[in-house]
Parts: C-alpha cells; sequence; structure tokens
C-alpha cells in the first residue's frame, strides 16, 4: 500500500474511530445534560485535572517512542507493557491516599469516593495501552473504531440508566469508568496480542531515552489543559465549573478530535518519511492546509450558532455556557495546527527541544490564571486566546527550521481559508440574528447556509484545499464501490 493509500485508509477510519464515538459520547452527554444540573458536571470537572495528569505518567512518552522505532521487537512491547501496568497501580494508589484531602481542597465531600472509583480506570487504561499502540503503528484503525464504538455504546447505556433512575452524578462516574473497562476487554480479545514474561532494561532505557522528555512535555501540557478546571472549581463555584465543562466539551468535538485524528495518523506516517525531507515537506503542507481549512470552517461555524444550538440541545437552564463556547472556540481552532508541529518535532527526533517549548508556553500561561481568578472566568478565555497563538509561533518557528516550512509561509497557506470561514461565520451569525424562528429552525438554516456558502464560494474559487479534501472523499468512496463490485 502506498503512502497516499495509507494515509486515506488511515485518516478515513480515524475520523470514523473518533468521530463515530465522539458523536456517540456528544450525544449521551446531550441527553444526560437535559437530566443532571449543571452542578454534577462541574462535580466531575473538579476531578478531571487528577485523572488527566496520572494517565500522563502511565504513557510516559512510550507509545511515541515505539510507534517511531522502526523495528519494534516483543520485548520492547512487553517491557513497556509491565512498566505502564506498575505505574498505573502506583498512580491510583496515590489517588487513593489523597482523595480525602482533595475532597477537603474543593469542599466536596462526596468527591472522595468518587475519584476513589474513577481512579480504577487508570489501571484498566494502563492494561491496554501497548494494544491500541500497536494497532496505531500499523495504522490499523479499523479494529479500534470497533472497539471503540462497542465500548462507547456498552457505557452510554449504563449511564443513562443510571440518570433515568435518579443516580445523579454517579451516572457520569459508571460512565467514564465503564468505558474504561469495555475498551481494555475488547483490546485484549481482539487486538491478538499478549504480553511475554520479560522485561528489558536495555529496551527500557532505549526508548525511555526519546520517552521521557516526552512524560515531562505531556506532563505539563496536561496541568495545563486541566489547571482550569481545578481553578474555576477553587475560586468560583461547581455550577460555573458546569457551565464551563460543557462549553469545553462542545468545543471539543470538532476541535480535540480533529486533533486525535492528525496526531495519530499523520505521526506514524511523517515519520516513515523522515529521511526525505523534500517529500516530508510536502506532505506536512498538504496536512496543514486542508486540516485548516475544515478546522476553522467547524470551528468559527460552531461559534457562530453557539446560542441556538444550547438552547436546542440542552437547554435554557444552560445558556450561561455560550459565551464560553464562543470564546473556546477560538482557542480550540489552533490545536491541531499544535499537534501537526509538535509532532514534527516528534518525528525529526527532538523531543528535547519538544519539552523546552512546553516549559516556555506554560511559564507564559501563569499570568492568565491569576489574572482569571482576580478578573472573572471570561478575562481568563480571553487571555487563553491570546496565549494559543503566541504557541503557535513557538511551535511553528522551531519545526519550519527543520524542514524550510516557517512560520510566515504556514500562514500564508492558511490565510485563505481562515478568510472564507470567517466570512461564512460572519453571514450566519447574523442571519441567528433577525430569524424569527424557533432556536431549532434557526440552528438548522444556519448550518445549512453556512455549508452551502462554503462549497459554493469553494467550488467558484477553485479553492485548492477544499479540492484536496472533496477529492481524498471521492476516491476513498469510488474504492470502496470497486471492493464490492469484486
Amino acid at each position: 500500500m502506498s503512502l497516499k493509500q495509507k494515509a486515506i485508509s488511515g485518516f478515513l477510519w480515524s475520523f470514523i474511530d473518533i468521530f463515530s464515538n465522539s458523536g456517540m459520547q456528544f450525544v449521551v452527554g446531550i441527553i444526560l445534560a437535559r437530566i443532571l444540573s449543571p452542578r454534577e458536571f462541574g462535580l466531575i470537572g473538579m476531578l478531571t485535572i487528577f485523572i488527566a495528569i496520572s494517565q500522563s505518567f502511565i504513557d510516559s512518552g512510550f507509545s511515541s517512542a515505539l510507534i517511531r522505532k522502526k523495528d519494534c521487537t516483543q520485548v520492547d512491547y512487553s517491557t513497556i507493557f509491565y512498566f505502564n501496568l506498575v505505574i498505573g497501580i502506583f498512580f491510583y494508589l496515590i489517588l487513593f491516599v489523597s482523595a480525602s484531602a482533595i475532597s477537603s481542597f474543593f469542599n466536596e465531600p462526596q468527591l472522595e469516593i468518587m475519584l476513589k472509583i474513577l481512579g480504577l480506570g487508570l489501571i484498566l487504561n494502563a492494561a491496554s495501552i501497548i494494544q491500541r499502540t500497536i494497532l496505531t503503528k500499523n495504522i490499523n484503525f479499523k479494529l479500534q473504531t470497533k472497539i471503540s464504538f462497542v465500548a462507547t455504546v456498552g457505557s452510554a447505556s449504563i449511564a443513562i440508566t443510571m440518570a433515568l433512575y435518579n443516580y445523579g452524578v454517579w451516572s457520569l462516574v459508571a460512565l467514564t469508568i465503564s468505558r474504561f473497562g469495555l475498551n481494555a476487554l475488547f483490546l485484549w480479545l481482539w487486538a491478538k496480542w499478549k504480553p511475554l514474561w520479560v522485561f528489558s532494561k536495555q529496551s527500557f532505557n532505549e526508548l525511555f531515552s526519546f520517552g521521557s522528555k516526552l512524560l515531562i512535555s505531556g506532563l505539563i501540557d496536561t496541568t495545563y489543559r486541566n489547571i482550569y478546571f481545578l481553578v474555576i472549581g477553587k475560586y468560583f463555584s461547581a455550577t460555573e465549573l458546569g457551565y464551563y465543562t460543557r462549553a469545553d466539551q462542545f468545543q471539543a468535538l470538532p476541535s480535540q478530535n480533529l486533533n486525535g485524528i492528525i496526531s495519530r495518523v499523520s505521526y506514524p506516517l511523517l515519520a516513515s518519511i523522515r529521511d526525505d525531507i523534500p517529500r516530508l515537506k510536502n506532505n506536512y503542507q498538504k496536512l496543514i492546509r486542508s486540516t485548516m481549512f475544515l478546522t476553522f470552517v467547524l470551528m468559527l461555524g460552531m461559534a457562530a450558532v453557539a446560542k441556538p444550538m444550547i438552547l436546542t440541545l440542552i437547554g435554557e437552564k444552560w445558556l450561561p455556557s455560550v459565551v464560553y463556547l464562543q470564546m473556546l472556540c477560538f482557542v480550540g481552532m489552533f490545536y491541531p495546527l499544535h499537534a501537526l508541529n509538535l509532532n514534527m518535532l516528534q518525528v525529526q527526533g527532538r523531543s528535547d527541544l519538544f519539552l523546552k517549548l512546553e516549559i516556555i508556553k506554560k511559564i507564559l500561561a501563569v499570568p492568565i490564571i491569576i489574572i482569571g481568578i482576580i478578573w472573572g472566568i471570561k478575562i481568563m478565555i480571553a487571555g487563553m486566546m491570546l496565549n494559543t497563538i503566541i504557541a503557535y509561533y513557538l511551535n511553528s518557528y522551531w519545526s519550519g527550521k527543520m524542514i524550510g516550512y516557517s512560520f510566515k509561509q504556514q500562514v500564508k497557506d492558511i490565510l485563505p481559508a481562515f478568510g472564507i470561514a470567517i466570512l461564512m461565520a460572519i453571514i450566519v451569525f447574523f442571519l441567528g440574528l433577525i430569524l424569527p424562528f424557533s432556536p431549532l429552525w434557526t440552528l438548522l438554516i444556519q448550518v445549512s447556509t453556512g455549508a452551502i456558502f462554503i462549497i459554493i464560494l469553494s467550488e467558484i474559487l477553485k479553492f485548492k484545499d477544499y479540492i484536496f479534501i472533496k477529492n481524498l472523499a471521492l476516491e476513498k468512496i469510488e474504492s470502496i464501490r470497486t471492493n464490492r463490485n469484486d
């Protein structure tokens, strides 16, 4: 299979995996948001940072190291499997012991038992990371899609049933822990990999030399992305955190899922051609242009329809989430750019530079958090908007130097897509202000208008990023038809 065919197949199945499962989780979130209160979502949000940081330690950057290594052995995989498992158990014990202090910190007694149960997900995830890493390395996203979908449906059924029977916040706990458990179970059953009874110090040291820097980088980034939940939960209220959490989950559907697709597929593909710089640059440039066209359209479009979307999907009690969502859409639309540029550093083996950049960027974020505590959540998100632009410049500057694709060239490449998307968003937003219909009909008209505008304008302008994406989609559809006929 050629690199292009691998890319198309990988992107297709990764797209189906992430968006079908995230779409399912999104729908489940909407159902639960209609049943539960903002406060109950806020309680889960308070624990997010502790689970996320622990999870960063479990992977320890070894997944990226294994994907990057060309000739991984069963000894390599088994060594990292046992290391991950030990770390997972270790951090679960830390959370278990710390649960009482954490609940006291937020002055929410029920957080103690919630954290002790949620923490079990660390062990379940640690036991299945290698299976998922092997599938990713082999660009086998089809099986991952099936596993994730079955796990999502199963966990959703459990959570919705519990919510309907008035289990409140425990339905959200069940949603998370059952998804971890089902994912781990099906990866063990279907991925066809089992560890050897071996641990190689040589293998560990070789992979750790690369992965350790990614561990620290990932830890810093995870702390930064989740520190806002802790700050809002501590200095404001569980209800306010619920509004923020719901807005963040809405914007994450397009931004972080696109980010996930790009990271999962582009890293193994680019790593396979890292020694051919002209070819690497050409493929990297296409990735950035096409990815950002989709991202700008989705994120700016979501910001434009935020109010009718919130009212239609989760109701008026969540209306305070609207302004948070609109601001977070601007922050989120840079995530895929960050992922692509940081992937390039990993592809070139510069995990040391990756770490230095993460430290610099997060130091710049400290004043934002302090200002947010003093002046409020909206000002804090505005600071996040500024920080994400600075972070993009830093990321693209160094990755660009490695392959001759500078920050200026990147901006020049993505600016036309931004122009088309912002024009669409302005039209759609003001259309929503003048339409005299219910939120549902307003939303449907806005989305339809935006989609038609993008397609027609892109066709008229023969916009190359749109044409590239359309041709990839048509090529894959034709391939599927041909396979069925055969």
